[in-house]
C-alpha cells in the first residue's frame, strides 16, 4: 500500500489482513498516487472549465461548481481550523438528501477525514452501533435532526464534538457561521489513492450492521466504470432518485457520478414517487435512480398524463425488477429499464443491462472490469441455467471494518454477495433470490422473486411480496403478501383466481398456497420491500 496521508491511523489499522482480501482488477483504472475525491469533483471539476455549470439543485436553490468549490473549500477551513479535526478521523454526518448535506461531505473528504454517511430514520442506539465500531469522534448533523444524535453522544466514550449545520441553505447554523468567515482557498489533504475516505455499513435488516472500507480511488472507479460505460453520462445529465445519500447507491447515483462528469444533481428530502414525478417534470432530469415500487408508480402516472419523456435513463437497483414493469416501461417510453445489482460490500452496482443490449428478467453482464460466476456449495462455477451463489470480482470488492466475517463473503478471491443467480447460455445473468430467501418446498428450490413475478402479472395485483413459511408436511410453503389494485376486492375467489393465474404461468408447484391480502408493505426508505418483516417470526 502506498504511504497513508492519514495522522489517525484508525482506519488503515482496522483493514482486514491483506490475505483476506478479494482479487483486485485494477489494470482499467490508472490514478495518481496521491488522490483526493472531494478535491477531483469540485475544485478539479472548475479547472476543467465547468463553475458555471449547476451541479446541485435542492431546497429551492441551485449551487454551481464554483459555489460548491468555494462552500466546501470554507467548510474544509471550518473544520480544520474550529474544530481541530485531523486526517484519519471519522466523521458521521446526519442529514436527508440536500446540497448542504453533499458539501459537508465533500468538504471532509478534502480535509482527509473518514466519513460515515447516516440516514435520517436512525435513532439514537442504531446510531450509536456505528459510532462504537467506527470510533467516530465528530458529528455533522443537520439542525432539524440533532436530537437522537445528541442522545447518543450523550451516552457515547467516542462522540465528544457534535456541530449542527443548516440543511435547508440559509446557513443559519453553527458551522455554517463558522465557514462564512473563511477563505475559498483550501489546500486540501493529499491522501494516497488507497487511503480510506468512506465507511458504509451495511443496513443490518437481519443483524449487526458491518462497515465497509471504502479507498478514494474507489470513489472514481465506479463513475469511470458503471457511469461511463453504462450509462454514458454528459454534462448535460441532470440526475434525480429517491435512494439516501447515505447508501453508497445514492451516493453514488446522486453525488458521484454526476459531479465527475459536470452534470447536475437533484437532491429531495421527500422523495416519495409523487414528489420525484412533479421534479423530473419541473425539471426535465435525465436520470432516474429508484426501486421498482416507485416505477410502478410512474407509469400509472403517465396513463394520467405525466410527461417523463425527458427521462433517457431509468435505473433500478436494490429490488427485483418484475418483468411486467420492465415490458410496460419499453412500451410507454420506448426506452428499456436498465436493472442491476450491486453490494455496499462493491459500493456500487456491477452487474447491469445496457441501453443496446438488455432483455427482461436479466440483470444482464457485468460491468467494464468486473467478472462474474455462479458457484455452488464446493465454491466450483456450476452448469449454464442452474442456480447458485453469485460470485464476484473486480477494481472494487469487500473491506470490512476490523476483519469482521470478512472470510465469509470472501472466498478464494472472489466476493460472496449473498444473492442467488443463474447463467444463461448467451452470458446473461438471471437473479433468483437472496440466498436466504430461497423456499425449500417439498425438496423443491422455489424463488421468490419468480412467483412475484407472476402475481404481478395479474391485473389486479398492484404490489406484492412472496416468503416461505414453516409447514409441516413441506417443510415449507410460498406465501404471498398482496397489495390490490383499486376495484379490486379480496376475498376467497381471488385468491383462487390468483393461484390459479400462477400455475398457469410458472411451473405449478411453485403457486402460494397462502395469500394475505395487505393494505401496504413494510418498505425501506429506498423502497426496498422488507420481507423478514412479513415472517412469522416478526
Amino acid at each position: 500500500m502506498l504511504t497513508s496521508a492519514h495522522i489517525d491511523s484508525f482506519a488503515r489499522d482496522n483493514l482486514p489482513d491483506v490475505s483476506l482480501w478479494p482479487d483486485f482488477l485494477l489494470d482499467k483504472f490508472a490514478y495518481e498516487d496521491r488522490l483526493n475525491v472531494g478535491v477531483e469533483l469540485t475544485d478539479a471539476m472548475v479547472e476543467k472549465g465547468f463553475g458555471d455549470h449547476v451541479a446541485l439543485i435542492g431546497n429551492g436553490r441551485r449551487r454551481t461548481y464554483k459555489e460548491l468549490s468555494d462552500w466546501t473549500n470554507r467548510l474544509a477551513n471550518a473544520l480544520v481550523d474550529d474544530l481541530g479535526i485531523k486526517p484519519g478521523a471519522r466523521v458521521l454526518i446526519r442529514s436527508a438528501n440536500n446540497p448542504a448535506m453533499v458539501a459537508c461531505w465533500l468538504a471532509a473528504t478534502k480535509i482527509g477525514a473518514v466519513v460515515v454517511n447516516t440516514m435520517p430514520l436512525l435513532r439514537a442506539g442504531e446510531l450509536a452501533k456505528y459510532v462504537e465500531k467506527a470510533e467516530i469522534s465528530y458529528a455533522l448533523c443537520d439542525t432539524r435532526l440533532m436530537d437522537e444524535l445528541t442522545i447518543c453522544a450523550k451516552n457515547s466514550p467516542f462522540l465528544k464534538t457534535v456541530v449542527g449545520f443548516d440543511g435547508t441553505a440559509s446557513h443559519d447554523a453553527e458551522l455554517d457561521r463558522l465557514a462564512l468567515d473563511k477563505p475559498v482557498h483550501y489546500d486540501a489533504v493529499q491522501t494516497s489513492n488507497d487511503d480510506v475516505a468512506l465507511i458504509g455499513f451495511t443496513s443490518g435488516s437481519t443483524g449487526e450492521p458491518k462497515g465497509t472500507m471504502h479507498f478514494h480511488r474507489d470513489l472514481l472507479i465506479i463513475a469511470d466504470g458503471y457511469a461511463s460505460e453504462v450509462l454514458g453520462v454528459t454534462p448535460k445529465d441532470i440526475f434525480i432518485g429517491s435512494p439516501p445519500l447515505a447508501f453508497t447507491f445514492g451516493l453514488g447515483g446522486l453525488a458521484v457520478f454526476p459531479l465527475r462528469f459536470g452534470a447536475a444533481a437533484i437532491l429531495l428530502e421527500n422523495a416519495a414517487p409523487p414528489n420525484l414525478i412533479e421534479m423530473i417534470e419541473q425539471y426535465r432530469a435525465t436520470v432516474c435512480f429508484t426501486a421498482p415500487t416507485a416505477y410502478r408508480v410512474m407509469l400509472s402516472a403517465m396513463d394520467q398524463g405525466a410527461d417523463l419523456s425527458s427521462l433517457r435513463a431509468a435505473v433500478s437497483a436494490g429490488e427485483t425488477l418484475p418483468a411486467p414493469v420492465y415490458n410496460d416501461w419499453i412500451e410507454k417510453t420506448g426506452k428499456p429499464m436498465l436493472d442491476g445489482i450491486g453490494a455496499t460490500e462493491l459500493l456500487h452496482i456491477f452487474i447491469s443491462n445496457r441501453f443496446d443490449d438488455h432483455a427482461p428478467a436479466s440483470t444482464g453482464r457485468p460491468v467494464a472490469g468486473y467478472e462474474a460466476q455462479v458457484v455452488g456449495p464446493d465454491g466450483k462455477q456450476v452448469g449454464v441455467g442452474e442456480i447458485g451463489r453469485l460470485a464476484v470480482r473486480g477494481p472494487t470488492g469487500c473491506r470490512y471494518l476490523g476483519g469482521e466475517r470478512q472470510s465469509e463473503y470472501v472466498v478464494d478471491g472472489w466476493n460472496i454477495t449473498g444473492d442467488s443467480f443463474s447463467q444463461d447460455a448467451d452470458g446473461y445473468f438471471h437473479f433468483a433470490a437472496r440466498n436466504d430467501d430461497m423456499i425449500i418446498s417439498s425438496g423443491y428450490n422455489i424463488a421468490g422473486p419468480e412467483v412475484e413475478a407472476a402475481l404481478l402479472s395479474h391485473s389486479a395485483v398492484a404490489e406484492c411480496a412472496v416468503i416461505g413459511v414453516p409447514d409441516e408436511d413441506r417443510g415449507a410453503i410460498v406465501q404471498a403478501h398482496v397489495v390490490l389494485r383499486g376495484g379490486s376486492t379480496p376475498g376467497d375467489s381471488l385468491i383462487k383466481e390468483l393461484q390459479d393465474h400462477v400455475k398457469a404461468t410458472i411451473a405449478p408447484n411453485k403457486y402460494p398456497r397462502s395469500v394475505i391480502f395487505a393494505d401496504d408493505l413494510p418498505k425501506t426508505q429506498t423502497g426496498k420491500i422488507q420481507r423478514f418483516k412479513l415472517k412469522p417470526s416478526n
